[in-house]
C-alpha cells in the first residue's frame, strides 16, 4: 500500500515571489487563485481516461501526487482540462520528403506538406524536430522542371520563417530542432549556416553521426559525402559518380577535415550539437519496427516519424530526507521514490488519451507505441542537500543509483498497466528483448514478467530541461540533471502603478540549508555550481545516468571560455565512447555573438585596459562562488504582439581608486526554458555580453547591439519624456536593439537604485497600442514611423515634427 506522507519531510518554506509570479504568468488559468486550484484541474483532468467508478479515486490519487513532488511537462500543467484545443505534448518529430507536394517515393510528405503539418503543430502549441537529409543536395537535378535543386539549407530558411509567423497555443513560439547527416553533400553548408547574421534564430541545429564516421575519423579516412538523387551534369563533370549501390558520391574529404569544421563551430559558436544514431537505435526498443533520425528541440527524445515527447518529471529533493543532516543522516527516500515514480507513469499514460492531436499520423504513432517519459529535475541540488558534490565519483553514483531506481519502477509499473490496461499494440517480447536493446539490459525478474505479461508502453523514461516548471512547481531547484546555476540573485520587477518590487531569488539547496542552519554558516563543500564544474565532469554525470534512460538526456556541457581548442576538439569523442546519445556544449566568447553584427567587421575583442580603473580591467576567469544579481522581467511590444523575457545581471563589487564602491555588471543570462524564437540569439547575446563585460568593453557591445536592425519592424520598449512634458515611447530598431536598452537600463538603475517610478527612460508597461504607419526613421523616439504629412515631416508614433517643405 503506498505510503501517503513520508515520516520526516522536508521542512516546508513559504514560496519564493518569483514562483510565485511564474506560476501566475505561465500556468494559472481564469478563476485559479493559486497551486491548489491548479493541481485539482490537472489532477481530475488526467483521471478522465479511468473507468467511471475510479476516476474519482485516481482523480484524489493523482491530486495528492502532483502534491508531493510530481510534475507534468509545461503544457500539461498549463492546458490540462480547460478545454481549449492545445496539445499536451511539447515537443514532435515530423518527416520531411525528397519533393515539394504531395508525398516522395517512400511515402514521406512533400516539404510544403511538411511545413503545413509543422505549422499546424506549432499552432497547437507543439516544438518540432526534423531531419532534412532526404531533401537532394544542391545542385542535383530536378527531372520534373529540367533545373537543379537548391539544398535543404534554402529550405530550412523556409521553416523559420514560418516558425517565425505561426502563433502558438498560449501565445508561444514553437521551439524546433533541424538534423542533416553527416553524409548529405550539403553538410558543410548546414555546419556553418549561423555563422550568416541572423540565421534560423528559431532552429537548434545537430549533425547526425553514424559509427561509421566517427571510425573514420579515428582511421584518419576519406570520407563520402553520398545521396541517391543524380547530380547535375556540371557536378559530374567535376568528379561526382555511382557507386554501386545506387547512391551517387558527390565529394570526397577527409573525414578529420569534416570533423574539425564540425568542432570549430561547436568551439565558435556553440553549434551544432552531435547526435549519435547508431547509439540510438541499438538501444531503441523498438528497432525492429522503425528507424530514428532525428529528436525534439531539446534532444531527450530520439523520435520516429510523427513521435511526441509526452513527459513529466519528479522533483528529486522533495525525496531526501533529513537534508543537510538536519535531525539525521541524509538519505535519499528510494522506496517512497519508485512509487512516485509507477504513480507517474500512469499519469503520463492518461495523457495520451486526452490530449488534443495536432494530426492524426501524431495520434496514431502514439497509439501504438505509447511512449512516455518519466524523468527527474533538481539532480544538482538533491545532491548538495545529501552531501555530495556533483563532479565527484560519490555524486555520480547516488545519481546513477537514483536512475536505476526509476528505471526499474517505471517498467515495473508499465508491466503492471499492461495487465489491467493491454499492451501497447505494436508489443512483441522477442523484439523487445532482443539483445542490445534497453530491455534486453534490465533485472530478469522484470524481463521475465515483460514476456509473460507484455509493457503499456515502449518507452518511459527521459530527462529533460524544466525551466519555467522548476521555477513555478519546484522552489527555483536545479534544472533537469543540471548542477545548480546560480544560489541567490536579486530581482527587480516594475508593478502596473509604476513601482519598483525588488526581492530575492534563491536556488532552492541554498535557502533550505540557510533556514535550517542560519545565514552565517559556511556553505558545504557540495555546493559545486555549473560554471565551477569541468567539461569532463559535466559528460561524466551523463555517462553515469544514460545507461538507465531508455530515451536519452537533455544536458549543456559548459565549457570555460580559456579551454584551448585542443582541450575541447575530443570532448564528443569522449561523448560517443560513453555511449551517450547526444550532446550539446557552449564555450562563451567574441564569435558567439557575431550572429549580431550587421557592420561585416570582425568580432571585438578585448582592448588593453589600464588595471587603475576596476570598471574596465579585464577579468580572466569568473570569480567564484555566488555573486549579487538583479533579475528583471522586460515587457516589449513587437508587430507580432506583447512579449515577455527575464534577464539576469550579476555584479562584481569593486573599489574605485577613491575608495569609492562600484557594482560592475560581469555576467549575463536568462533563465533555460523560456520557449520562444528569441531563445538562442538571446542566449547568445547574453553569453557574448558576458564576455565583453570581463573583457571591459562592455559598452562598445551595447551600443553595437543598439544599432541593430530586423526586417520585421521597429520594438516598443520604455519611454522617453520631452521637453514638454509629454511621455513618448520609445522604439528600437530589433529584438536585439531593444533588449540592449533594457539591459544598459538595468545597469543604469543599480548604479542609481533611488530611480523614482516613471522616471525618463524607465521601462513602462506595453499596452496594445495602435501599430505606427510605416515610414524612415524618427530621429526622436526611434520609430520607424516618419511619414510626409501637409508637407512636413511627422513620426506617427510620437508626433514628432520634422522638416518642412
Amino acid at each position: 500500500m503506498d505510503r501517503c506522507l513520508p515520516p520526516d519531510p522536508t521542512p516546508p518554506l513559504p514560496p519564493q515571489p518569483i514562483s510565485q509570479d511564474v506560476l501566475r504568468e505561465k500556468y494559472l488559468k481564469p478563476g485559479e487563485r493559486g497551486l491548489d486550484d491548479l493541481l485539482d484541474r490537472v489532477a481530475h483532468a488526467l483521471a478522465t481516461p479511468e473507468a467511471p467508478e475510479q476516476q474519482a479515486q485516481w482523480a484524489a490519487r493523482f491530486r495528492q501526487h502532483l502534491a508531493q513532488g510530481a510534475v507534468g511537462a509545461g503544457r500539461i500543467m498549463s492546458a490540462a482540462g480547460t478545454g481549449i484545443q492545445a496539445t499536451l505534448i511539447n515537443c514532435f518529430v515530423q518527416p520531411v520528403g525528397d519533393c515539394i507536394q504531395g508525398m516522395d517515393d517512400d511515402g514521406y510528405p512533400g516539404i510544403y506538406e511538411a511545413l503545413r503539418e509543422a505549422a499546424e503543430t506549432m499552432r497547437r502549441g507543439g516544438g518540432v524536430g526534423y531531419d532534412f537529409s532526404r531533401i537532394r543536395p544542391r545542385g542535383a537535378r530536378v527531372r520534373g522542371t529540367a533545373s537543379t535543386a537548391s539544398g535543404p539549407c534554402s529550405y530550412i530558411n523556409v521553416f523559420d520563417q514560418s516558425c517565425a509567423t505561426v502563433e502558438s497555443a498560449g501565445a508561444r513560439r514553437g521551439a524546433q530542432m533541424a538534423v542533416l547527416r553527416i553524409d548529405h553533400p550539403d553538410v558543410l553548408d548546414f555546419i556553418t549556416a549561423k555563422r550568416t547574421p541572423g540565421r534560423w534564430n528559431n532552429f537548434n541545429v545537430s549533425v547526425a553521426v553514424p559509427d561509421a564516421f566517427i571510425q573514420a575519423v579515428q582511421a584518419d579516412a576519406e570520407w563520402e559525402l553520398v545521396h541517391r538523387a543524380e547530380p547535375s551534369d556540371e557536378l559530374k563533370a567535376a568528379g561526382a559518380a555511382r557507386k554501386a549501390d545506387g547512391l551517387w558520391v558527390y565529394r570526397r574529404l577527409p573525414a578529420r577535415e569534416l570533423w574539425d569544421t564540425v568542432m570549430r563551430s561547436a568551439y565558435d559558436f556553440a553549434e551544432p550539437g552531435v547526435l549519435f544514431l547508431d547509439t540510438i537505435q541499438r538501444d531503441n526498443n523498438l528497432r525492429a519496427v522503425e528507424h530514428i533520425e532525428a529528436t525534439n528541440p531539446c534532444g531527450e527524445q530520439p523520435l520516429p516519424a510523427y513521435g511526441c515527447c509526452c513527459l513529466g518529471p519528479l522533483i528529486l529533493p522533495r525525496f531526501v530526507r533529513h537534508p543537510f543532516g538536519h535531525g539525521g543522516a541524509a538519505r535519499f527516500d528510494f522506496d517512497t521514490f519508485a512509487q512516485a515514480v509507477a504513480v507517474q507513469v500512469r499519469l503520463l499514460d492518461n495523457v495520451l488519451d486526452v490530449t488534443h492531436w495536432p494530426l492524426p499520423q501524431q495520434q496514431a504513432e502514439a497509439r501504438a507505441k505509447r511512449r512516455i517519459g518519466v524523468g527527474f529535475t533538481g539532480l544538482g541540488d538533491a545532491l548538495i542537500m545529501l552531501g555530495l558534490r556533483y563532479d565527484r565519483d560519490e555524486g555520480r553514483a547516488m545519481a546513477s543509483r537514483i536512475a536505476r531506481t526509476m528505471r526499474d519502477a517505471a517498467y515495473r509499473a508499465s508491466v503492471a498497466l499492461a495487465r489491467e490496461k493491454g499492451a501497447y499494440p505494436l508489443f512483441d517480447a522477442d523484439a523487445v528483448l532482443a539483445e542490445g536493446t534497453f530491455a534486453s539490459r534490465l533485472p530478469d525478474e522484470l524481463k521475465a514478467a515483460i514476456r509473460a505479461h507484455g509493457l503499456r508502453n515502449s518507452h518511459l523514461l527521459s530527462i529533460a530541461p524544466t525551466g519555467t516548471v522548476s521555477l513555478a512547481f519546484a522552489d527555483n531547484a536545479s534544472n533537469g540533471v543540471e548542477p545548480a546555476f546560480a544560489w541567490t540573485y536579486t530581482r527587480r520587477k516594475r508593478e502596473a502603478d509604476g513601482s519598483v518590487r525588488v526581492y530575492e531569488v534563491q536556488d532552492h539547496a541554498w535557502r533550505l540549508y540557510r533556514a535550517l542552519h542560519g545565514p552565517q554558516t559556511p556553505l558545504t563543500e557540495a555546493f559545486v555550481s555549473a560554471l565551477e564544474i569541468a567539461p569532463t565532469d559535466h559528460v561524466a554525470m551523463m555517462e553515469a545516468v544514460q545507461p538507465y534512460i531508455d530515451s536519452a538526456i537533455s544536458k549543456t556541457v559548459n565549457v570555460p571560455a580559456d579551454c584551448p581548442y585542443e582541450a575541447f576538439r575530443d570532448l564528443y569523442l569522449h561523448a560517443w565512447r560513453a555511449g551517450l546519445k547526444g550532446l550539446t556544449t557552449y564555450r562563451p566568447n567574441a564569435i558567439v555573438g557575431a550572429v549580431l553584427s550587421t557592420s561585416g567587421e570582425p568580432a571585438a575583442t578585448a582592448p588593453a585596459t589600464t588595471a587603475t580603473d576596476p570598471m574596465r580591467a579585464v577579468i580572466e576567469k569568473r570569480p567564484r562562488g555566488a555573486l549579487e544579481a538583479v533579475a528583471e522581467k522586460v515587457e516589449y511590444w513587437t508587430a507580432e504582439g506583447p512579449k515577455t523575457l527575464y534577464l539576469v545581471v550579476s555584479f562584481l563589487p569593486v573599489t574605485q581608486a577613491d575608495g569609492t564602491p562600484r557594482s560592475r555588471a560581469i555576467e549575463f543570462f536568462m533563465p533555460v526554458g523560456q520557449s520562444g524564437e528569441s531563445q538562442q540569439w538571446i542566449s547568445a547575446s547574453m553569453r557574448l555580453l558576458s564576455l565583453a563585460a570581463r573583457g571591459g568593453f562592455l559598452e562598445r557591445a551595447l551600443a553595437d547591439m543598439r544599432k541593430v536592425v530586423w526586417d520585421r519592424g521597429p520594438v516598443r520598449l520604455g519611454e522617453r519624456v520631452r521637453e514638454d512634458g509629454a511621455r513618448v515611447p520609445l522604439w528600437h530598431d530589433s529584438e536585439v536593439a531593444a533588449i540592449a536598452y533594457a539591459i544598459q537600463q538595468i545597469i543604469e538603475r543599480k548604479a542609481r537604485p533611488a530611480t523614482p517610478p516613471n522616471a525618463p527612460g524607465a521601462a513602462a508597461a506595453i499596452g496594445a497600442t495602435p501599430a505606427p504607419l510605416p515610414g524612415r526613421k524618427c530621429p526622436e523616439c526611434g520609430a520607424r514611423a516618419v511619414i510626409r504629412r501637409d508637407g512636413c515631416d511627422h513620426c506617427t508614433a510620437c508626433g514628432h515634427m520634422g522638416a518642412c517643405g
